[in-house]
């Protein structure tokens, strides 16, 4: 039977219901459906929204000819369960809580967008500018798969507007841009040999102590861009070597992630990780780019009024990089804690949803 979601309730119980419907990366479909049907159903004939859907991705967006557009985002998909599906609600320091799968990470931001476009669609809330919303799939893994950036390679102009926010979790704030984040395999040759005569291998294993050493004693930037302050990160994620319990292994692979501050392109970023471990072979296995925070255009000047606060840096890879990668000034703002996303006790404040969704309605009325 297919799930009904009701627009019309309060904004915590929608994160509830949304939650309760469950959604990891590759498997969206029944989410998928049970929003595009909710936004449909609210949208009506009046014509105050139009609905499409794009495979796992849902877009809705407003024509009232405003001479401002901003772009309301989210990611429908969550890490996989781990026993905390459904929600409840239970008391904690700073009040309500509600625990489940995808509650801060960001089914909470995806609920306020949604309550957005329910009071758009309804007549209640007359906006000052037009809205598109963009709910997709597969964010959470690899990302040749991101239901996002396939819009964005494929029909781009569906994402353009003068400002994007993407509901990720903020803690209630602005964090403007993101770090870059770029994966590299270090290889270290050596020699097989049987670990009783080891004298006629050579260890790739061992040979790895002087990446290992290297990565021990670097020393990651702090940077100011455009005020605000990014830290970077270069850190060893994996090792892989050995054959077997008796032979020396000739081949060592040390798997490093580099986070860095939007001063780089991938192309410096590329070339940093490269100097540090020069004379080792090097594959770059991953990269996306980090973005600028674009917090001086007048809406997002305008939005950060709305929330308040102090804005601060995003230590993190989002999707406001496919926007800033179109042009397009984007920030994150979502009720949810990005410390507590992917744990098995990942909850979201209750009251946090509510000034969200208060601070989002403000700046769009």
């Amino acid at each position: 039977m297919p799930i009904t979601l009701d627009l019309s309730q309060d904004v915590r119980a929608l994160t509830a219901a949304l939650v309760d419907v469950r959604s990891v990366s590759g498997d969206e479909v029944e989410l998928t459906d049970a929003v595009e049907s909710a936004l449909r159903s609210a949208a009506g004939d009046d014509g105050r929204i139009s609905v499409a859907r794009d495979g796992n991705v849902v877009l809705a967006r407003t024509d009232f000819g405003r001479p401002t557009r901003v772009v309301l985002a989210g990611h429908l998909d969550t890490v996989p369960i781990a026993d905390n599906v459904p929600s409840h609600i239970a008391p904690g320091p700073g009040g309500d809580r509600l625990y489940g799968c995808g509650t801060s990470d960001m089914k909470s931001g995806d609920a306020v967008a949604l309550r957005a476009a329910y009071l758009i669609a309804t007549g209640v809330l007359v906006p000052n500018c037009d809205v598109t919303w963009v709910f997709y799939d597969c964010e959470e893994i690899e990302a040749t798969r991101n239901g996002l950036g396939r819009i964005a390679r494929e029909n781009p102009a569906v994402l353009q507007g003068d400002l994007a926010i993407l509901l990720e979790p903020t803690n209630g704030l602005v964090e403007g841009g993101c770090q870059g984040t770029m994966r590299a395999v270090v290889t270290v040759p050596g020699t097989r040999a049987h670990s009783a005569r080891s004298w006629l291998g050579v260890n790739a294993i061992h040979g790895a102590g002087p990446v290992l050493a290297t990565l021990a004693s670097y020393e990651a930037r702090t940077v100011e861009v455009e005020g605000l302050t990014y830290r970077e990160g270069l850190n060893a994620v994996k090792i892989e070597g050995g054959v077997a319990g008796n032979v020396v292994p000739d081949v060592c692979q040390v798997t490093v992630n580099y986070r860095f501050a939007p001063d780089r392109s991938e192309a410096q970023a590329h070339d940093h990780v490269r100097e540090v471990f020069a004379g080792f072979d090097i594959e770059i296995t991953d990269s996306s780019p980090a973005a600028r925070p674009g917090l001086d255009s007048a809406a997002a000047m305008a939005f950060s009024a709305a929330v308040g606060g102090v804005p601060s840096a995003k230590l993190g890879w989002t999707d406001v990089a496919r926007f800033s990668e179109l042009g397009i000034p984007a920030l994150n703002f979502g009720p949810g804690d990005p410390n507590l996303a992917h744990t098995r006790h990942e909850y979201v404040h209750l009251d946090l949803i509510v000034a969200a969704e208060q601070a989002l309605l403000a700046f769009l009325a």
